[in-house]
């Protein structure tokens, strides 16, 4: 098994529409930041994909997160201080925000591209596209909330 097969394994535990989703989303992310390594937590809560310039958490910029009902995109650096004309950033932390991705065409929608594009912009360490990127499995936790919503 590869970690990039690990994680498959891991999106197929959720529904189908959540699955479809995250992947769909996952591949426009990882389109749009050629050199990003994935980081995966497949933690209790849910199975979070960190997208940054290396493995290590820290300097992920983003995280595609499935839970049993919906996906959604976290700005990890930074959050609270990115520009939201729109209010669309979810969350109280001092430094995560997130949004819920009802489909991937959600990415696209302007406001989200201008966090996206804030977020890249502000980031500790810029991704590098010539790098390889890849899949890094970071942590499987061994008790787990169940992954599908019915």
């Amino acid at each position: 098994m590869t970690a990039e097969s690990d994680l498959e394994a891991f999106i197929d535990r959720y529904d189908a529409d959540v699955a479809d989703v995250a992947r769909d989303v996952l591949g426009r992310m990882r389109a749009w930041l050629p050199g990003a390594v994935a980081l995966v937590y497949d933690d209790y809560n849910a199975l979070a994909i960190g997208l940054g310039p290396n493995d290590t958490i820290g300097d992920a910029i983003f995280s595609v997160a499935l839970y049993p009902r919906w996906v959604s995109l976290f700005f990890l650096q930074d959050g609270p201080r990115l520009p939201d004309p729109d209010e669309l950033l979810l969350g109280a932390g001092n430094k995560v925000r997130h949004v819920v991705l009802h489909t991937a065409d959600d990415l696209h929608k302007p406001a989200i591209q201008a966090l996206i594009a804030a977020a890249l912009e502000r980031a500790r360490a810029p991704i590098d596209p010539t790098r390889p990127g890849g899949v890094v499995i970071k942590s499987v936790a061994a008790k787990q909330r169940p992954r599908r919503s019915t």
